[in-house]
């Protein structure tokens, strides 16, 4: 669960700074790879709280079958 929590930070923050780098490019082909980058990346960090959301939802019984 903490592991998916920093595994999203550091995703985000990266496409926070593909995102940031987009007002310094000139070049439209650039932008698009860098913007492309940066969903990547922030895709990865969604997916990255959504599992540790779940972790903690079964943890605590909230979902599956608990004992």
């Amino acid at each position: 669960m903490w592991l998916c929590a920093a595994f999203a930070l550091l995703c985000f923050s990266v496409a926070l700074t593909a995102f940031a780098g987009l007002q310094t490019l000139t070049d439209p082909s650039e932008r698009e790879i860098s913007m492309g980058y940066g969903w990547f990346w922030a895709f990865l960090g969604a997916v990255a709280t959504v599992f540790g959301i779940l972790s903690w939802m079964m943890k605590t019984g909230r979902l599956g079958e608990g004992e």
